[in-house]
């Protein structure tokens, strides 16, 4: 993927956040994925929701990434909009250990919300039909919300894949930052998770009045209802990067418009204090890039 002038500036300062294609790419076993996972018991269950439309390409290798997992409480719903390429043929290999629905919708945010509707476990989640959830990711996740009664919304770090599955690069934060998160959506949404309370608490909805921002509205939403968030320095999730996805096809024309009508109602800090914490964040970042690429990437040779 041809990158922008100001990714192409980011990638120059060592800030790879918003940049995707940042190496030659670097098979996805090679890497060192394993995950530390708290011994605890009676972990609490997962509500995952796939939201799908015409992805046979890549939809077997997302589903196939949610049920490895091997979580015994968990809820997994592929809300399909009725799609034509070959799609439902391939969820059907899956039948049995998952539920799919396949029926029309408004879009991304509306299947997500009829997926949700048909789950009650305790934690949530979705999973775009082109990422993928990387090994260990759920266990994690779920220890973590476990053994942390004080937050209600956590996320990861995140990789990005081509359409191979070959790592061309990397998203690592270095911690939460309220400030920094109503600035710029830097949160993987593959990476992210809440708690049902903090869902109700927010309205119980993605909203449909958005199509390319809809995760940032949702956590900006979260943010403004009180609930509490937490970063966990872990690769959760893969973000793949193809030319037929939103963020490439969309973010000129209807991605800034909405990021724009986000940033006008949630943004209210001051100018120093969000030039002073995003500042203090990028440059945290790139120590936290560095060290977690050369931790993962240490098999390869």
């Amino acid at each position: 993927m041809k990158r922008s002038f100001g990714q192409q500036i980011r990638s120059a300062l060592g800030v790879r956040l918003g940049v995707f294609d940042q190496h030659s790419p670097v098979p996805l076993d090679a890497l060192n994925l394993q995950v530390e996972i708290p011994c605890l018991e009676d972990l609490p269950g997962i509500a995952a929701v796939t939201p799908s439309f015409n992805q046979v390409e890549f939809v077997s290798r997302t589903v196939a990434s949610v049920l490895s997992q091997n979580v015994r409480s968990l809820e997994y719903i592929v809300q399909d909009g009725m799609s034509t390429d070959g799609t439902t043929e391939i969820l059907t290999g899956f039948s049995g250990r998952l539920k799919v629905f396949s029926e029309k919708d408004r879009g991304q945010a509306d299947a997500i919300n009829k997926g949700f509707s048909r789950t009650e476990a305790p934690i949530m989640a979705w999973l775009n039909s082109d990422d993928v959830w990387l090994p260990g990711a759920l266990k994690r996740v779920a220890a973590t919300f476990a053994a942390r009664p004080d937050i209600d919304v956590l996320y990861g770090d995140r990789l990005i894949i081509d359409e191979h599955d070959n790592v061309i690069g990397a998203w690592v934060l270095p911690y939460h930052d309220e400030t920094v998160v109503r600035i710029v959506d830097y949160i993987p949404q593959e990476t992210l998770f809440w708690r049902r309370s903090a869902w109700e608490r927010a309205g119980g909805y993605i909203d449909v009045n958005f199509d390319f921002a809809l995760d940032w509205e949702f956590i900006l939403r979260l943010l403004k209802t009180g609930s509490r968030f937490a970063h966990i320095p872990v690769f959760l999730g893969a973000f793949r990067c193809h030319q037929a996805q939103k963020t490439s096809t969309q973010f000129e024309t209807r991605g800034r418009e909405e990021v724009a009508k986000l940033r006008q109602v949630y943004n209210r800090d001051g100018f120093l204090m969000k030039k002073t914490a995003h500042a203090r964040f990028l440059a945290a970042h790139r120590n936290a890039h560095s060290s977690a690429w050369a931790s993962v990437s240490k098999r390869v040779v």
